[in-house]
């Protein structure tokens, strides 16, 4: 017997696939309406069109007036509005209450504001990552002018009761401001009848093109330009719309119906996997809550004591595209602050999935994923060694013939440790541009700053035919200390770029 290899992308909650109608519409406006909305010619015109029409069309899909939605470059960038909407909140009501399992884009924001003078005053999170409105009742304070809190969290999929909060904010004289990026398209999403003062979407999220966001600003609602230098959406966003995005993000909502049609199975399909996963490892842990309470294709998922970076690489080498529940590749090994928020240690959130199904994800597609899963936790799927840190001797290292690898990632502008010596340092997001100068025929040691990245890499090079790959676990970080000897005396010793 054998088994096709399946490709299963199963990292939805970081972006979907766009659709095909949605590659027509922007192709259609590339290629024969380039001219920008607001010259004052024929061509022009037709381009105001587009441009009228994909706004009118989004508004519809989450039931706001035409005239409160403002397109942006992303949703990051409509969460970074809170920083023209605090500064005008009246004397006395400069506080704001806020849920600190966000986004980093609204969290940064806020911690921005906190530097210039206002006060953030964090909700508990309850169980599995929720908060009530009686939460938020119960920590308002009178000097409150605006509660921020996301619709549903893009890590542990939970939803929020935005229209309960909504209700007390008002009642208290405040705005609210959510992030309703993860919601749209797998939930029901009407700003108007949910009461939100202001509401940030992604077209990316829901089968449309990345490059372009939205944010609804309810009328009356305050709110100063964010972007100057021009008069576009309406002088509060000043640059020239990104007009074949923004079309394409028009298709993407007409078929919110259709995402929304798909979710009560895609919900049965995520409960009836966990319970698989529950069969195939039985100490796992969901974070995710339960049911009506969690985003339908979303599970968070911790395996105790394993390594969710290798099993990240053992998946990916079957096909099974996730996200791991740690942001680790920082240096500092810093766990999910969604995760540590609800009471996982960084050792759990090291240990933790998330896996975010696809609307149209099919009963052989679902029963690929849990096989897999089984494979690789049973230990029936072939394996990488994986190098100890401790193993790591000065033997090792100088080992006859050894390619060591030393992965980066070149958005970092510094890098806190040193690589291993005589390691050559490859780009970890397009070493596929490299394989040329990786050897075959030579033993490799893949290594990376803290154990997050090697893995996944030595798997890929697995995939693409090397066969004697070895990765260090736990990084250099781990090596650092576990043998801080042998650290100090041969890390960053000849260097190949």
């Amino acid at each position: 017997m054998f088994r096709l290899r399946r490709q299963v992308y199963c990292d939805n909650n970081a972006t979907t696939a766009v659709s095909r109608a949605t590659r027509k519409a922007v192709n259609d406006v590339l290629a024969h309406c380039y001219a920008n909305p607001s010259s004052p010619y024929k061509m022009a015109h037709g381009a105001a069109g587009i441009l009228a029409n994909a706004r009118e069309r989004i508004a519809r899909a989450i039931n706001a007036p035409t005239h409160t939605l403002l397109f942006t470059a992303c949703a990051t960038e409509s969460n970074n509005a809170l920083r023209a909407i605090v500064p005008l909140l009246p004397a006395g009501k400069q506080a704001i209450l806020y849920n600190p399992l966000e986004h980093p884009s609204v969290l940064e924001s806020l911690y921005w504001l906190r530097e210039r003078g206002f006060e953030l005053i964090a909700l508990m999170p309850g169980d599995k990552g929720r908060i009530t409105p009686a939460d938020v009742g119960t920590a308002w304070r009178d000097d409150v002018g605006l509660l921020v809190c996301m619709a549903a969290n893009n890590e542990i999929g939970a939803i929020h009761d935005v229209a309960g909060m909504a209700g007390i904010a008002h009642a208290h004289g405040a705005r609210i401001f959510s992030d309703m990026v993860q919601a749209l398209g797998k939930i029901p999403v009407d700003v108007s009848a949910s009461g939100v003062d202001y509401a940030s979407f992604s077209a990316h999220k829901i089968h449309g093109p990345k490059g372009v966001g939205a944010l609804y600003v309810r009328e009356g609602a305050p709110f100063a330009p964010f972007m100057l230098g021009g008069h576009q959406e309406s002088g509060l966003r000043a640059g020239t719309e990104s007009l074949h995005n923004i079309a394409g993000f028009a298709v993407a909502a007409d078929g919110i119906a259709r995402l929304l049609s798909l979710a009560p199975a895609l919900r049965q399909k995520r409960d009836a996997f966990a319970a698989t996963l529950k069969h195939i490892a039985p100490d796992c842990v969901f974070n995710s809550p339960c049911g009506d309470e969690c985003l339908p294709g979303t599970l968070s998922v911790t395996f105790p004591g394993t390594a969710n970076a290798v099993v990240m690489g053992q998946l990916d080498y079957h096909g099974v595209s996730v996200a791991a529940g740690s942001a680790c590749n920082t240096g500092e090994d810093a766990p999910s602050h969604v995760l540590t928020g609800i009471g996982l240690t960084p050792e759990a959130a090291r240990s933790t999935l998330r896996i975010s199904f696809p609307h149209d994800l099919s009963e052989k597609e679902a029963r690929y994923v849990a096989t897999v899963f089984e494979d690789v936790l049973s230990g029936k799927a072939k394996r990488i060694t994986a190098l100890q840190p401790s193993q790591l001797t000065e033997e090792v290292l100088f080992a006859p013939g050894l390619f060591i690898i030393d992965l980066r990632r070149s958005e970092k502008p510094v890098y806190l440790l040193k690589p291993l010596p005589d390691s050559h340092r490859f780009p970890f997001y397009s070493i596929g541009k490299h394989l040329h100068e990786i050897p075959r025929d030579r033993p490799i040691l893949v290594t990376c700053e803290t154990g997050y990245d090697a893995p996944v890499i030595a798997y890929y090079l697995k995939r693409k035919g090397y066969a004697q790959l070895t990765f260090l676990m736990w990084g250099i970080l781990g090596w650092k200390l576990s043998q801080p000897e042998l650290y100090e005396r041969f890390a960053g010793q000849h260097p190949r770029e």
